[in-house]
């Protein structure tokens, strides 16, 4: 029987298992191996990390992560390599299942993230880091006055369009259809906006160039017509969506329509009492390293008064 179980090892879990640690409930993080094959989550597979507090510098987003689970198991986190397949919430104590283990748990915090959804071109996936990326907002700053593409039609997709037009020289939006799948207030801001353009009934069967290891154009493709041309540009960003990773929680917890965990606002309770959530998993706003790591430390200080509370009532 465990006080705190943590599932995923991201800066949502390490978090909430510093804070755990250090409030005497002896956590167990069980790490998942969800993330390209490794714990740790999306910064495990992220070069350079500019944007996080604390690192002037900047740092590699597999050091970042050292650092975070060092801390964590400084003040004696139990860390096990496996992935959750299976939990019943139904009762208490609460029930996870791992392929060569079960646990119970007076409370759980989940962390398991959400993985961004690709092309699932081999040029795309070997380019990743190094021109092609899921995240305006991380790696914008690195393409100044530069030319850029971004794919998307979406509400998302043109808030990187625009966060990315006030930095650099270009955007060019190439999107599967006619007409974008945006609100009217996103879509007509970014329709109207002098330094984005768009390549319609288009997608990218390519992106350039792999032997060179960096981006220099992309090719796109008419879904009507089969024509190609390529696009000069320095950097490609995917803005297609992000997939949570709660397939194992569905039917014991509530999802919200894009299968992201639903919490009460301003806080981590999710709709089982004893079960909280944080970072990417129950996030499809933000989905960066410091607010992830901000609702980590929440959950942990939710589920260490609530295990009090559950103490002083029995």
């Amino acid at each position: 029987m465990h006080r705190v179980v943590i599932i995923g090892s991201g800066p949502a879990g390490h978090t909430a298992a510093i804070y755990a640690a250090r409030a005497n409930l002896s956590p167990v993080c069980i790490e998942g191996l969800v993330t390209g094959g490794v714990a740790g989550g999306q910064l495990m597979i992220t070069t350079e990390v500019e944007n996080y507090p604390g690192f002037p510098e900047s740092v590699e987003g597999p050091a970042l992560m050292e650092r975070f689970k060092a801390q964590a198991a400084r003040f004696g986190t139990e860390f096990i390599s496996a992935d959750v397949e299976r939990v019943d919430f139904s009762q208490r104590p609460f029930r996870l299942h791992t392929d060569g283990a079960s646990f119970e748990a007076e409370s759980v915090i989940i962390a398991t993230g959400a993985k961004a959804r690709w092309l699932e071109l081999e040029s795309e996936q070997k380019l990743q880091n190094r021109g092609v990326s899921a995240c305006a907002t991380c790696d914008g700053f690195f393409f100044r006055n530069q030319d850029v593409a971004l794919v998307g039609g979406g509400d998302t997709a043109m808030e990187e369009a625009l966060y990315l037009a006030g930095l650099c020289k270009s955007v060019t939006v190439i999107h599967r259809r006619r007409e974008l799948r945006a609100s009217k207030v996103m879509a007509d801001r970014a329709l109207a906006h002098p330094k984005i353009r768009f390549e319609w009934d288009s997608k990218v069967v390519e992106v350039k160039d792999v032997e060179k290891g960096e981006v220099t154009a992309v090719s796109i493709e008419n879904v009507h017509s089969g024509e190609r041309k390529d696009l000069p540009v320095q950097g490609l960003f995917i803005a297609i969506g992000h997939t949570p990773n709660t397939e194992i929680f569905k039917g014991q917890l509530e999802l919200d329509g894009q299968g992201y965990i639903v919490t009460r606002p301003g806080t981590t309770q999710t709709s089982v009492e004893g079960v909280f959530a944080a970072g990417d998993v129950q996030d499809s706003v933000y989905r960066q390293a410091v607010t992830a790591a901000g609702t980590g430390c929440m959950a942990a200080i939710e589920a260490e008064r609530w295990l009090a509370a559950q103490e002083s009532a029995g």
